[in-house]
């Protein structure tokens, strides 16, 4: 039977203390707390920077059981270098404690730049470089540069698939060759609501139907009303009905919408979600 889980892409915003997190909730605490309301987060910071195996290890550690993160790749793969020469960029990104999460290892996001338009040779290259299991992420990580040097985390634990989703911006994306090649590759190619920012591609390309929802008519500040909420929920259980792995992550994080707008899209999904607490 399909996975479907829906969370939030990111935990830590002030600006949600009384409005999600309960008033006196200590910063050190919010992990802890939103993983009793859903089953899954993303991991941003890891977009923005090389984060340390400690921190894969206090993520993992302050979750339950059956919670998984997904986690945002660089920012240096996907803006800086974009997606060229990606070998030694990935191992340091993996070698930088991704697989410390083990079983809480969820999808790994690739999201591209707006203007960074489909070129098939580019894009061939860097979807044979991702590692499809646990096992082929701990021999990439293995070739990480000096950048890591002893806090370099390579050892897989039990070998486990995973899974990865690419977020492109440009319609360019929507040809079939270049969605034959995500199929090919059986990553998903994501479904990103941006108040009409860059275009929504749906198409399914992979086990796994990955949507991001980042706000219907403005970007990370607007509210998703109850008919929006309605169509998502219908999307949710076309794409599992179909047998797709399903998650969604709110990303309309202002006024905390998000945290809102996931629950009242877990009721709307009723028996066909996840069951959360464990």
């Amino acid at each position: 039977m399909p996975s479907v889980r829906v969370g939030l892409s990111g935990w830590q915003y002030r600006h949600w203390h009384g409005r999600f997190y309960p008033d006196g909730t200590r910063r050190a605490d919010e992990l802890a707390y939103a993983a009793t309301r859903f089953s899954t987060l993303e991991l941003n910071g890891t977009f923005y920077g090389l984060q340390r195996p400690a921190s894969f290890l206090r993520w993992r550690d302050t979750v339950p059981e059956g919670f998984t993160f997904a986690v945002k790749g660089s920012r240096y793969v996907t803006h800086l270098k974009r997606l060229r020469d990606p070998r030694t960029a990935l191992a340091n990104f993996v070698a930088s404690g991704l697989l410390a999460l083990g079983d809480r290892l969820g999808p790994v996001l690739w999201q591209l730049p707006e203007r960074a338009a489909f070129d098939p040779e580019v894009l061939a290259t860097f979807l044979d470089a991702l590692p499809r299991t646990t096992a082929e992420a701990g021999r990439l990580a293995a070739d990480h540069d000096d950048r890591l040097r002893a806090e370099a985390w390579t050892e897989p634990g039990v070998d486990r698939p995973l899974r990865h989703a690419l977020e492109p911006r440009h319609a360019s994306f929507e040809s079939p060759e270049a969605l034959r090649m995500l199929r090919d590759h059986d990553v998903a190619l994501v479904v990103s609501d941006g108040a009409g920012r860059w275009p929504l591609l749906d198409h399914p390309t992979a086990g796994l139907a990955y949507l991001r929802l980042h706000g219907p008519t403005s970007l990370y500040a607007s509210r998703y009303d109850d008919a929006r909420l309605d169509r998502w929920a219908g999307w949710v259980r076309r794409r599992a009905d179909a047998g797709q792995d399903v998650v969604v992550y709110f990303d309309n994080d202002g006024h905390a919408h998000a945290p809102r707008d996931a629950l009242r899209l877990v009721e709307r999904l009723g028996d066909v979600v996840d069951p959360w607490p464990p």
